[in-house]
């Protein structure tokens, strides 16, 4: 199996990194990869703004995506606070240690660019992902709220 690149997403990636994100239990009920309008309209903004990166892999195909926003505060001294979102690899690559080395690579990139802390927040359904991150080395410290706006 080849061993994909890590690099910024572009454009041309969004409808690869969209196929990603619907392909799974939850992503498949609020994806919609047939129209790809709002994915290019999110994708120039978050690739505008350099608190912002839409990581892919590739090994000739996009096999992997995740997202490291970087959001300043005020709280402990005035850390930066990186989040992990929307962590996903595709299926014929789910095992083989593709995930270990984005999120890595991302908390590498985190502490590259200052923060203090990585955080990332799983849907409570998704039990094997909480294994692989506790593997990781992160930690259950916090209950995750969330308020649908739409």
């Amino acid at each position: 199996m080849p061993v994909p690149v890590l690099r910024r997403a572009t454009a041309r990636d969004v409808p690869s990194v969209v196929a990603l994100l619907a392909d799974d239990p939850l992503g498949a009920t609020r994806e919609t990869p047939e129209d790809l309008a709002p994915y290019l309209a999110a994708f120039a903004e978050l690739d505008a703004d350099p608190r912002h990166l839409l990581l892919v892999a590739d090994d000739d195909t996009v096999v992997g995506t995740l997202q490291l926003s970087l959001l300043p505060g005020l709280a402990r001294r005035g850390a930066l606070r990186a989040r992990i979102e929307a962590v996903r690899v595709a299926a014929g690559r789910r095992g083989d240690g593709l995930g270990a080395t984005m999120v890595r690579y991302a908390v590498d990139e985190a502490r590259r660019r200052g923060a203090a802390l990585v955080q990332l927040t799983s849907d409570r359904s998704r039990t094997d992902a909480h294994r692989f991150y506790e593997r990781l080395g992160f930690l259950r410290t916090h209950d995750g709220f969330s308020l649908p706006l739409t």
